[in-house]
């Protein structure tokens, strides 16, 4: 078998057997396949696409790359969520101890952020002391006891993964539905959940920036999920707009508190119960309207917050934060941005908003860079919110007093106003 005649064979539009994608893959892993190579093989699925057997094939074998999280010792409730990413998306720390405070097992790999989106490993370590990087068996004797531990990927989880996203990157490849596809499900295949949730962003904070493009993404991966005997539902959000009103790693979890003492902002809140609800469905086999119930319950009478402490204390974290969040250090630059003029809010873009906010010390622009914990923005008006001038829009939170300036222009340049109130937009488009 040559890797030429795969490549060949791909962009001429023919399908790939499982034995040939075993080869690419293998060789990918064990770097008998120059770069070139892949590269050529890369553009060819990016123009001819994969149908579903071979997606579900080369998603497998892509999970067995590397490290295989076995999580059969935990029984049948394991339970995953996974967002593609976007703006103020803080939901994890929310659903993952709600989920585990009625019977779902979260044991869970999340990702650090780069660029305008956020990652939930940085937000969680902007509690003092939380650890993210715990032994495989301190992680699962957390998850036994609490029914929930949230930490960093395995440094060996689907080295194929790697290879070829570090690839795509470079080649202009990364806009391929097959490749998102089997790059975000051969993750979550190798962490080992039997039920995966997957909250597919549309709009102009997310990747697919339109409806047909994330329903299009949602149902490849639900059908790769299938294949590899996993219990699967994905949920198509919104953003268009920043979920809830805080940007940036500190200013994040204390929502997320807010959320869990039954008082945060109402998209969040009600993201965070759809979700919880559909998770909590697939892993315990219960209505999904039953389960949002008792989603319900838990959140407004203590019982979330209570599990989000025991994960907090059990990975290292200090628990006062939770108790007492006014005890997250804040930056040294406070900066107010205020309305010009009446009107509404007519549109945001998330995006850009996402980039302010990394400007301004909350994300990296490269692999490796340090994240002001402290940095971000609280988003004071959102869509469809009446404005009068003089009025608070945004404040601004950094150590760069440089960079607020140059901030504040891009925030501005972000924000669209109109003399009437638009339509509210949906906050669920779909579940599949």
């Amino acid at each position: 078998m040559r890797i030429i005649d795969l490549i060949e064979k791909k962009k001429q539009g023919f399908s790939h057997t499982k034995e040939e994608l075993a080869f690419f893959i293998n060789g990918v892993v064990r770097g008998e396949i120059p770069d070139y190579q892949i590269s050529a093989w890369l553009m060819a699925v990016c123009f001819q696409g994969m149908n579903d057997r071979e997606l579900a094939d080369m998603t497998e074998l892509m999970a067995r790359s590397g490290d295989m999280t076995d999580l059969s010792s935990l029984g049948e409730t394991t339970v995953d969520k996974h967002s593609t990413g976007g703006v103020g998306d803080k939901t994890t720390p929310i659903v993952a101890p709600l989920v585990a405070a009625l019977g779902g097992t979260v044991a869970k790999m999340s990702g650090r952020g780069l660029g305008f989106t956020g990652g939930t490993v940085d937000k969680l370590e902007s509690i003092p002391d939380f650890q993210t990087e715990i032994p495989m068996h301190d992680f699962f004797a957390i998850v036994k006891k609490h029914g929930v531990c949230v930490v960093g990927q395995s440094g060996n989880l689907t080295p194929a993964d790697k290879k070829l996203y570090a690839l795509r990157d470079v080649t202009a490849t990364v806009n391929s539905i097959p490749l998102i596809a089997s790059s975000i499900m051969s993750k979550k295949l190798a962490a080992g959940a039997k039920s995966i949730v997957l909250d597919v962003k549309v709009g102009g904070g997310a990747f697919m920036k339109e409806i047909h493009e994330a329903e299009n993404l949602a149902e490849k991966m639900v059908a790769i999920g299938k294949a590899n005997g996993r219990n699967m539902k994905a949920v198509l959000s919104n953003m268009n707009i920043p979920l809830g009103h805080a940007v940036g790693n500190a200013l994040e979890i204390k929502e997320v508190i807010s959320v869990l003492n039954g008082k945060g902002s109402s998209d969040l809140t009600e993201i965070s119960l759809v979700l919880a609800s559909q998770m909590l469905s697939l892993a315990l086999h219960e209505p999904v309207e039953i389960m949002r119930e008792q989603c319900e319950k838990a959140l407004f009478d203590g019982a979330a917050l209570q599990k989000f402490r025991e994960m907090v204390s059990a990975q290292g974290g200090d628990v006062s934060y939770i108790d007492h969040p006014e005890k997250f250090p804040t930056a040294a630059f406070l900066h107010e941005i205020k309305a010009e003029s009446h009107g509404y809010i007519s549109h945001m873009d998330t995006e850009t908003i996402g980039k302010t906010a990394t400007m301004l010390g909350a994300g990296r622009e490269k692999k490796g860079d340090i994240i002001d914990m402290t940095a971000g923005i609280i988003l004071i008006k959102k869509t469809g919110d009446a404005v009068q001038k003089g009025e608070t829009l945004a404040v601004l939170h950094t150590n760069r007093k440089d960079k607020i300036k140059d901030a504040e222009t891009m925030f501005r340049n972000a924000l669209s106003c109109s003399e009437t109130q638009p339509e509210r937009e949906a906050l669920v488009y779909k579940i599949l």
